[in-house]
């Protein structure tokens, strides 16, 4: 892995230098390997003679001067990624020749090549410190400067930057010079290149020059028309509600292959998921799912790029915000208003799993290094933040909290700061302090469970409470405010006939309100989502949904919120998985909503495969088979609910009828009506084939014939690793643990062979997996690592040998904390599946 920079020094060069300009230039023009960098780069010391070090990566270095004088490059080291500075003036003037590697992992400068037309694209990345594989930089987000980028590059390729380009001359036979005039001060890490023949797509909103880009070879299936709607949405509303124009002039959206992630907030120049391109049919969940990011983005114009964290500890805030600003805005100014449903249905599904494994850290966390951070992507950072933040504001309210957010823009811009001035700055418009929510909710692990509590006499309650709990190790009783929703049949139909909001502090909560009231068909707690606790439903209640009850809901957050309680119930044993599989069963035929729907599919799958009993599984997959089944021949013709009831049903179809109506449905004979069968529905069919045994490695060989695309290949490695034999296992580990495979390639052939439909031909890997991902994690770069160490983590070996591997391996090997924490995190999810398993058993 690269250089491990701490906070610590990170501090202590914070403190030694003030940073004013970067000028860099990069040839990318000289081959496929390797390309030409030099930084000048201007700073002052608050210590004169001090020394200090600049970071740069994996690089040829071949000339580095300070004010004037010649330092020694054989002081450089690559792997840690540091040049040492020593004798610093008041005023430096630094400069550094070097020769710089592409990347093929998705970090630094990544370098693909398009297999429709052999054209080269290039595009960054480089949070959370990965500029310094690009130019030689002080990579750390207080350390802020200008920015003026020269690039010599192919004369047929667009080159985009953080500003605008002021020139693109013709220099020399088939090339050209771009150059980009300087930028306001930034921090390292959003800074980006993006470089290549991109198709690319012009407008205006506002005064603000807008482009989208994207392959060539994507140019057909690019729907700018979205994009750019909520694109201007965005900008009005944030316009709005911040107070502060736009600050990074123009605004480029890049939709970019091989990308690590979904988006990065590159000031002016936002990066995407290449997979955002549709190039075949998709549902609205996923159209919502691209207009919550590209929204998500955006607000990281403002918080996050505009006003920057200081270090690392505070990245929860800089994504909880932009989460929490992206959903308000779908739900306010999109077609999606029910935005918020989709936030309680899948970022708190994602925020209570993750809260939940050993893991578990307090929002605000405590980020002594890089590695520390690189872990720290996860549903606490994102979703539980997320769900903080829109606690505080139904504390604060709304307008007081939006006010405090325009005077911290006015009082910080262009600077770096905490946590502690967001709260001030609402603290003082809405006149509320701030610090024991801060200590109970920023400060503080795991998630609190809400229980209803009640007895009744005559069909009418007369007493009602809600229990509080927390577990032994994390024991913190929070303040919560909650509304508690009474529904009853009437005429067919689910439907609140009383609420009640009230304050549930410590462990017994007395509603003196619902005393006397007639007991409903169901309870829910924390109706309309207030707070962030798990629910649970009452004997009654439960019954109640699992009876058809689930169907009958009348609006379609109560619905979530009761699907998301099911699931929990069912991940923490509370719940069994058949009965669970049996509400889905009774229950998605009326989901309306497409990304409930979806959510609700995926986990009745995943509940099945690793937490039913093992001699029940079989008879579960073939009852969530046939619902599926039934569904998509009864589903509209051409809908998004037939979508998604063939995809469901794809990876579920076992049984030989089953698979003969995936081979109809791809080769034409079954196609039902409406349903198009394009290239990527086509790859999850062939998937599901290979895996059943109807399609060996030729069929997927004339599959790749006919779509010789990038997903193309992805798809093809994936099919590859998941064909049911030995060797193909045997030769997709290989492949994988090589360290040869780009990172979109690596990732899709570790899903292949991480097929559930065949747990017993991954045994002989398990013990292999513990031999090689030390070594792995140290010689290999972050994503790279992280991703082996996840994906090929034996998680489908449910039994307690796995466990003991694990516990095993971090006793006698003491990795390094960020791989301790994704192995302790696997060995959670077998622990909790086994748990799960005796269970579901129980219950039979």
């Amino acid at each position: 892995m690269a250089g491990n920079l701490t906070r610590d020094e990170a501090r202590e060069r914070a403190r030694l230098l003030n940073v004013e300009s970067y000028e860099v230039a990069l040839d990318l023009t000289e081959g496929d390997e390797r390309f030409e960098s030099v930084t000048t780069v201007r700073f002052t010391s608050t210590r004169p003679g001090a020394s200090t070090f600049i970071d740069l990566h994996g690089a040829q270095v071949r000339r580095v001067t300070l004010n004037g004088e010649d330092l020694d490059v054989g002081g450089y080291d690559g792997d840690k990624g540091r040049f040492p500075l020593p004798s610093l003036a008041e005023s430096n003037v630094l400069r550094v020749d070097a020769g710089c590697a592409y990347m093929r992992t998705g970090e630094g400068l990544h370098r693909f090549v398009d297999p429709v037309d052999q054209r080269v694209y290039l595009h960054s990345q480089f949070e959370t410190a990965d500029a310094h594989r690009m130019y030689a930089c002080f990579d750390q987000p207080d350390l802020k400067a200008t920015f003026q980028l020269t690039v010599l590059a192919p004369g047929d390729w667009e080159v985009v930057s953080n500003a605008q380009a002021s020139d693109a001359a013709e220099q020399g036979p088939g090339a050209k010079r771009w150059e980009f005039p300087a930028t306001p001060v930034m921090s390292t890490y959003i800074t980006a290149l993006v470089a290549g023949p991109y198709h690319k797509v012009t407008s205006e909103h506002d005064g603000i020059p807008l482009g989208i880009y994207c392959r060539a070879s994507l140019a057909e299936h690019l729907d700018a028309g979205n994009i750019l709607e909520v694109t201007r949405q965005g900008f009005d509303f944030f316009h709005r509600v911040f107070g502060v124009r736009y600050p990074f002039g123009k605004y480029d959206q890049l939709f970019v292959p091989e990308f690590n992630a979904g988006a990065m907030e590159n000031a002016g120049c936002v990066t995407y998921l290449e997979d955002y391109v549709f190039r075949s049919r998709v549902t609205d969940a996923v159209v919502e799912r691209r207009a919550e990011t590209i929204l998500h983005e955006m607000a990281h114009m403002w918080f996050g790029d505009l006003v920057t964290m200081r270090w690392w500890d505070d990245l929860w805030l800089n994504e909880s915000f932009a989460t929490y600003m992206s959903v308000l805005a779908q739900a306010e100014v999109t077609r999606w208003g029910k935005a918020w449903t989709t936030f309680a249905n899948v970022e708190k599904a994602w925020a209570y799993r993750q809260d939940q494994l050993p893991s578990t850290h307090p929002i605000a966390a405590d980020i002594p290094d890089m590695q520390a951070v690189e872990v720290n992507f996860d549903g606490i950072t994102y979703a539980k933040g997320a769900s903080v933040l829109k606690q505080l504001v139904a504390y604060v309210g709304l307008d007081n909290f939006l006010a405090g957010v325009r005077d911290y823009f006015a009082e910080h811009a262009w600077g770096n700061t905490e946590l502690k001035d967001l709260l001030n700055a609402l603290e003082r418009t809405s006149g509320r302090d701030l610090s024991s929510w801060s200590k109970e909710w920023l400060e503080t692990s795991w998630v609190n469970t809400l229980r209803p509590s009640f007895e009744v006499s005559e069909g009418r309650f007369t007493s009602f409470e809600v229990l509080q709990e927390a577990p032994a190790d994390y024991p913190t009783l929070r303040s919560h405010r909650v509304a508690i929703g009474l529904y009853s049949l009437a005429d067919g139909v689910l439907t609140r006939t009383r609420r009640v909001e009230l304050d549930v502090v410590g462990a017994r909560t007395n509603v003196a309100e619902l005393a006397d009231a007639e007991q409903p068909d169901l309870v829910l707690l924390n109706d309309d989502d207030l707070t962030y606790a798990k629910i649970r439903l009452d004997e009654d209640s439960l019954r109640t949904l699992v009876n058809g009850g689930i169907a009958k809901f009348a609006d379609s957050l109560p619905r979530a919120l009761c699907w998301s309680a099911a699931w929990d119930m069912t991940r923490d044993g509370e719940m069994s998985t058949r009965d669970y599989v049996r509400l889905v069963v009774s229950g998605a035929g009326t989901v309306s909503d497409i990304t409930v729907l979806q959510t609700v599919l995926r986990q009745a799958r995943m509940a099945v495969q690793q937490y039913a009993d093992p001699a029940w599984q079989p008879e579960g997959l073939a009852l969530l088979a046939a619902e599926l089944r039934s569904l998509l021949g009864s589903a509209a013709a051409g809908s998004d609910r037939q979508l998604a009831f063939l995809q469901a049903f794809a990876p579920v179809a076992i049984s030989a009828e089953d698979l003969a109506l995936l081979e109809g449905i791809l080769n034409g004979s079954a196609v039902p009506e409406g349903l198009t069968v394009d290239a990527d529905l086509r790859w999850t069919l062939v998937h599901a084939l290979v895996s059943g045994g109807r399609l060996a490695e030729a069929d997927i060989d004339a599959e790749l014939e006919r779509d010789p695309t990038a997903t193309g290949e992805r798809s093809a490695a994936q099919c590859r690793a998941a064909i049911p034999t030995a060797e193909a296992k045997a030769a997709a580990w290989e492949r994988i643990v090589g360290g040869e495979l780009a990172n979109h390639i690596a990732r899709t052939t570790i899903g292949g062979f991480q097929d559930p439909r065949h747990p017993e031909l991954l045994a002989p890997f398990r013990e292999k997996y513990f031999e090689v991902v030390g070594p792995l994690y140290e010689k290999w770069t972050f994503d790279q690592a992280g991703s082996f160490a996840v994906g090929c983590f034996p998680a489908l070996l449910i039994e307690h040998e796995t466990v003991q591997a694990a516990q095993d391996y971090l006793a006698e090997s003491q990795p390094p904390q960020a791989l301790r924490r994704l192995i302790l995190e696997g060995a959670d999810g077998v622990s909790r599946a086994l748990r799960n398993r005796e269970k579901d058993a129980e219950s039979a």
